[in-house]
């Protein structure tokens, strides 16, 4: 039987598109993931047919910091041991899905002569990316913009079986909602968003007089709210219940959530990480949508009570134009393609 590790973590954005991709591998391959003791070590601790190898793994700090000095120090000692892993294991190949989490595998998979395929799913690379670019054999880009060096395919975003496979029911039995509102749902990524969070709790009031509401508020949410037409819950395990819930979306703008937003056909209102606490992949990706027309878009630094109510008011009179919109894309997801590159690109016996 062949096998395959698969490598990434730090955020849900990291895990499930490697999950997706797992999916799709069928019985000839015995699945490996290589990643830290973040939240990958939670949810592959759910997955009964991959084996997780916890490894240590370093994060570079994008302010000035002395912690940046030990990064070299750390990083070897985390490839030493995504080296002794894979010696272990003797994969035929490495699917890295990018972030922190996968560089150490990737370049002790290259130390090893592993091929490895990878995976962006931003507008534009991620530092990781960056530089497991320089060391894998493909990388498979959520975006055809991206795809522009000669290792690059645009292949789309994997999405998870059961993103497609929600029961809205599941959802509504939850709360008590008005069955003549429309169905909101704010989704802030797997850590929750806290500006999101702020500009929904302050507005609750107005807002679910508009909306039933079912309210993603992510695993660090300091304040739990109560109230009519509106459920908040900490985390999303049955994503795909709330998504077969909503008409609308509100939402952060990485491109595993919008992409599945635009899978579902679900019009969203993006409102993407600023700039002062990303490096700006998230307006990037929303200002594409945007002038794609199948997304609104509301910067953090505009989002005031009047423009949101204006921006979602926008998003239900504009909801079948971008609907239409929508269905001219192309399919998203690009699972069973990312396996037939992955199929392609193994060695028989790469450590032999």
């Amino acid at each position: 039987m062949k096998k395959i590790v698969l490598t990434g973590g730090g955020t849900a954005g990291h895990i499930y598109p490697a999950l997706a991709v797992a999916e799709n591998l069928g019985m000839d391959y015995e699945v490996h993931f290589v990643g830290g003791s973040g939240m990958e070590k939670a949810i592959l601790a759910k997955e009964k047919n991959i084996t997780f190898h916890e490894i240590r793994t370093v994060k570079l700090q994008r302010k000035l910091t002395f912690k940046n000095l030990l990064i070299p120090f750390k990083l070897w000692s985390a490839v030493k041991d995504a080296k002794k892993v894979l010696k272990e294991i003797q994969p035929n190949i490495i699917f890295s899905k990018g972030g922190f989490v996968s560089v150490p595998t990737v370049i002790a998979g290259k130390k090893l002569g592993i091929p490895i395929v990878s995976h962006e799913s931003d507008l534009s690379f991620g530092l990781a990316n960056k530089i497991i670019l320089k060391h894998c054999n493909v990388m498979c880009c959520a975006f055809r913009e991206t795809a522009k060096n000669k290792k690059c395919v645009f292949t789309g975003q994997p999405i998870r079986n059961k993103v497609f496979k929600g029961n809205r029911s599941n959802i509504l039995k939850q709360g008590c909602f008005d069955n003549s509102l429309p169905n909101l749902l704010v989704i802030g990524g797997s850590l929750g968003a806290k500006f999101i969070n702020e500009q929904i709790w302050k507005n609750l009031d107005e807002l679910t007089q508009k909306y039933n509401i079912v309210h993603i508020a992510g695993k660090q949410a300091t304040e739990k709210h109560e109230h009519k037409n509106y459920i908040q819950v900490d985390y999303a395990e049955n994503i795909g219940d709330f998504y077969a819930f909503a008409d609308y979306a509100i939402s952060r703008a990485g491109s595993g959530v919008i992409n599945e937003l635009l899978a579902l056909r679900i019009p969203a209102l993006l409102i993407p990480l600023s700039k002062a606490c990303s490096r700006g992949d998230q307006i990037e990706n929303a200002k594409l949508f945007q002038k794609m027309g199948i997304a609104e878009m509301l910067e953090e630094e505009k989002c005031d009570n009047k423009n949101l109510f204006n921006k979602l008011d926008n998003l239900i009179k504009n909801c079948e134009k971008l609907k239409k919109n929508m269905n001219l894309t192309q399919n998203f997801n690009s699972s069973q393609e990312i396996v037939k590159i992955i199929s392609k690109t193994e060695k028989k016996n790469p450590l032999a």
